[in-house]
């Protein structure tokens, strides 16, 4: 059984596209599209953020008075985290919030998305979207009919005339099949696919 995709608009060459329910007719996983989410989102993560313990503190190898006799407290150290310019209890170090998950349960959630979006109907096809020149006021030009606050670019492969056009416009992002990602997917009103990216994602995806 297939599904069908309508184009951005009529005047469109693309027209509407069939599609395989196998992709794009799954039920939504909540779940699933969270874990993905969360993934995506803790991978983003630079997670170089440190401090240094007492053992990485310079200085602090003598003991800094005797034992016994002088009034004050015992000390070992002045690298002690009691002491000001000692090291930090429990310090941070320089960690990795890459999550995993495999290739079976994210090509799972990415169907759910594309499911999802197109049952909104938030996902149309375009031939025409694809700026002839690197001028931001062409792309604008295209986008004039398209309903949504953000929109999502996805074609097959990213030209240097969409990436000129489109970085200078804060609500629109751009993507090729292989740079999709779960979040940009989720957070976009409105994905606009050239209809050779969509059978990329189709055989991707199947």
């Amino acid at each position: 059984m297939t599904l069908q995709i309508p184009a951005v608009n009529e005047k469109d060459s693309a027209g509407t596209i069939d599609v395989s329910e196998q992709v794009f007719g799954q039920e939504f996983n909540a779940t699933l599209v969270h874990q993905l989410v969360v993934r995506h989102l803790a991978g983003a993560r630079a997670g170089t953020v440190a401090q240094k313990n007492r053992a990485a503190v310079s200085g602090g190898g003598s003991k800094p008075w005797r034992q016994k006799g002088t009034g004050r407290a015992r000390s070992g150290t002045l690298s002690s985290p009691i002491w000001r310019s000692g090291g930090v209890t429990f310090a941070t170090q320089p960690r990795s919030y890459t999550q995993k998950i495999n290739k079976k349960m994210y090509k799972a959630g990415i169907r759910s998305i594309f499911s999802e979006l197109l049952r909104q109907e938030r996902l149309v096809v375009s031939n025409e979207i694809i700026p002839d020149s690197p001028k931001t006021k062409d792309l604008v030009s295209k986008l004039s009919t398209v309903e949504g606050k953000r929109v999502l670019i996805v074609t097959d492969e990213l030209t240097d005339n969409l990436i000129l056009a489109s970085r200078n416009i804060p609500y629109v992002e751009v993507a090729s099949v292989s740079s999709i990602d779960p979040v940009g997917l989720v957070g976009a009103e409105k994905v606009i696919a050239t209809p050779s990216a969509i059978k990329q994602i189709e055989e991707r995806l199947a």
